[in-house]
């Protein structure tokens, strides 16, 4: 009988130590307030560039030069969302990558009523923190895009 109620205490221990560390896993992955600020910043200053329809403020906000591909892209997502009264109604940002990569989930409202959601990739380079909003930075001269198709082989 001792056997079997020390068995049993050292589970209740074990499965305590792991409730324990995974609560102390969590309160160590919350961004400090600096994290969020930043991060929250970017955000903020990427309706702020919709709004304005400024391409040059929407190239800064996502950290790449600005070019002739940049500024088609930054005209692209201009056509589709700027200068439409945007106004944030929901932002949650999880620093879940790192102290210097994350997510923000975004829902804003324009001035008309329409909803907007989005999610971002947030990263702080060099102390400033971007949003991933490019997707057509092209590759560098020399480097091929690595690819996901499977090799073929002939017989």
């Amino acid at each position: 009988m001792n056997r079997r109620r020390i068995a049993v205490a050292a589970l209740a221990l074990l499965a305590l130590s792991g409730c324990s560390s995974e609560k102390a896993d969590k309160a160590e992955a919350k961004p400090t307030a600096s994290r969020a600020d930043g991060a929250r910043q970017a955000v903020d200053s990427y309706i702020s560039a919709l709004n304005a329809r400024s391409a040059t403020d929407l190239i800064r906000i996502g950290g790449v030069k600005d070019e002739a591909w940049s500024r088609r892209e930054a005209a692209k997502i201009l056509a589709a969302k700027g200068g439409r009264g945007w106004k944030v109604s929901n932002l949650d940002i999880e620093h879940d990558m790192g102290p210097n990569t994350g997510s923000a989930h975004l829902s804003a409202t324009d001035r008309a009523g329409k909803a907007m959601t989005d999610t971002f990739t947030v990263t702080r380079d060099k102390g400033t923190w971007h949003l991933m909003v490019f997707s057509g930075q092209p590759h560098p001269p020399g480097k091929t895009p690595a690819s996901t198709a499977q090799p073929t082989s002939s017989s």
